[in-house]
């Protein structure tokens, strides 16, 4: 008998790429069928919070508030290597001038929204969706804001200014690559039919890899007005070998991002984070 299962996952690029594979039915999923569903990623983090996905995507600061009911995949992380969200305004500031400064980030339970506080917590944040954000700031309403996804490469064409990027500012800190997103499954599935989702994720995000024209022609699709070599830029920035399996340097590091919350009271209760192992 076919088991339906609901899966999500972000309408930009990289998930698009991540995900190709297995929205075509390239990928033998034996009796599991995958309903793919795509919003945008802080819709999601709200939704598996109220455990209302069998499979999604996820911030990793929105898992301390969905671990008790999800388990962390190995395989699907966007880990940013020295790079991640930047934060970007009008005019020339430094990491000193964000204090006491409103800015637009994409989302309460964002990673980009964690790291931020985790560098400035005395800041005024004023919530909006990801693909807003720079207008936001171009127009006035906040003083800086923090982008993710295609903004990454594309604010300097909004005449923003690059302020710090904090993927480097947490590897200086840390030493360690800057856990943005992950993917889930709900823990009441049991762990034989998580092993099996696990390696058709897997599965893949391998095929993708190794079928890359393929993937990025897919990916296009969601790129929105990006030309093609900044998609293949940014893809390669979040789907990468890592993506496959992320290493234990990053499962470090997201126990660190999220103990770090901890410590300076941006997440209210220890978050039990555990990684599904076959």
């Amino acid at each position: 008998m076919t088991a339906k299962l609901s899966l999500a996952h972000s309408p930009d690029a990289d998930d698009a790429f991540m995900f190709y594979a297995l929205a075509t039915g390239l990928v033998d999923t034996g009796d599991l069928e995958y309903e793919h569903e795509l919003q945008d990623i802080e819709t999601l983090n709200g939704r598996v919070i109220q455990e209302e996905l069998d499979v999604s995507a996820i911030s990793i600061h929105a898992y301390a508030y969905a671990s008790r009911n999800y388990v962390l995949l190995p395989h699907g992380f966007a880990m940013g290597e020295r790079y991640g969200p930047r934060i970007v305004a009008r005019e020339p500031l430094g990491a000193a001038d964000l204090e006491g400064l409103t800015i637009a980030v994409p989302g309460r339970l964002t990673s980009a929204h964690l790291a931020l506080r985790l560098l400035e917590p005395n800041v005024d944040a004023r919530y909006v969706r990801f693909d807003e954000v720079m207008d936001y700031v171009r127009e006035g309403h906040a003083d800086a804001g923090v982008i993710i996804h295609e903004g990454q490469l594309t604010y300097r064409d909004a005449d923003l200014q690059l302020v710090l990027d904090l993927g480097e500012w947490w590897h200086d800190e840390t030493g360690l690559p800057l856990p943005l997103g992950g993917n889930v499954a709900r823990r009441a599935l049991g762990s034989e039919r998580i092993g099996r989702i696990s390696r058709n994720l897997r599965d893949s995000i391998e095929y993708a890899l190794e079928h890359r024209r393929e993937a990025l022609e897919y990916a296009y699709e969601f790129a929105g007005d990006m030309e093609g070599r900044l998609v293949d830029e940014f893809v390669g920035m979040y789907v990468n070998q890592r993506t496959l399996d992320l290493g234990e340097d990053g499962r470090e590091s997201v126990k660190e991002f999220l103990e770090r919350g901890y410590r300076a009271g941006l997440i209210p209760e220890k978050p039990r984070v555990d990684f599904f192992e076959y």
